[in-house]
């Protein structure tokens, strides 16, 4: 786990009985997570800074938002985002932080189990930061839909976990990690329309939420709708 969001691996799958409990479990789990505020959860993903800098802003979605570090970043360099989370919290606290330093008018917050519904539109940009957890979510559906969300000529990033950092809570070592191309097979996209425009797995040095650091790695898939 990195210094903005805690996602861990999924189960991509739920049975039709479980689901109910399942997204309630869901809801819980977050709503805990994001009523203890930590000053790191909002900072930018550098994967995402790296990959939106030379981009000419338009509308980005930011799925799994949590304390708004992307968002908020997107839309202070111009994009209009989208803003999503389970948490209701999470996203009212990303509307008050867009109120308080004035881009307001370029986030628009819902809350969204994406595991039953996906916010309407069509966007230059789609963000999954460490879309991971604990509970079942049918991830790479998800992700299949943020794909065929997008306008042509536009980029789905998916920044997943690639090992586990020192302070991640989840330290089993039997946890796999989807390496990008595995993300990209399971995504199953027609490559008349998408391609893969980089998959890899680069290392960073990052911080923990007591200021430690570690090396981490991530897996890194971003994917480009062709224009036309």
């Amino acid at each position: 786990m990195d210094s903005t969001r805690h996602r861990r691996p999924t189960a991509d799958a739920a049975g039709a009985g479980d689901q109910g409990a399942a997204d309630n479990d869901a809801e819980r789990f977050w709503e805990q997570h994001y009523r203890t505020p930590r000053a790191w959860d909002a900072r930018v993903n550098p994967l995402l800074a790296e990959t939106a800098t030379p981009l000419r802003p338009g509308a980005a979605l930011d799925l799994g938002c949590g304390a708004g570090g992307d968002a908020i970043w997107l839309a202070r360099r111009g994009w209009h985002v989208t803003a999503v989370d389970i948490s209701t919290t999470a996203v009212e606290r990303v509307r008050e932080r867009a109120r308080d330093l004035g881009v307001a008018d370029r986030v628009v917050t819902a809350r969204h189990d994406l595991g039953r519904s996906f916010p309407a539109g069509r966007f230059d940009l789609v963000s999954a930061q460490y879309f991971h957890t604990p509970l079942p979510l049918h991830r790479n559906r998800v992700l299949g839909t943020a794909a065929r969300a997008l306008r042509p000529g536009g980029l789905l990033l998916v920044v997943d976990h690639g090992s586990t950092a020192p302070w991640s809570w989840n330290q089993d070592p039997d946890i796999h990690f989807p390496t990008p191309a595995e993300t990209a097979a399971e995504l199953d996209l027609d490559p008349a329309r998408w391609s893969v425009l980089r998959a890899d797995m680069p290392r960073r040095r990052a911080t923990g939420p007591a200021g430690e650091t570690a090396t981490v790695i991530d897996n890194v898939l971003l994917v480009h709708l062709t224009a036309g």
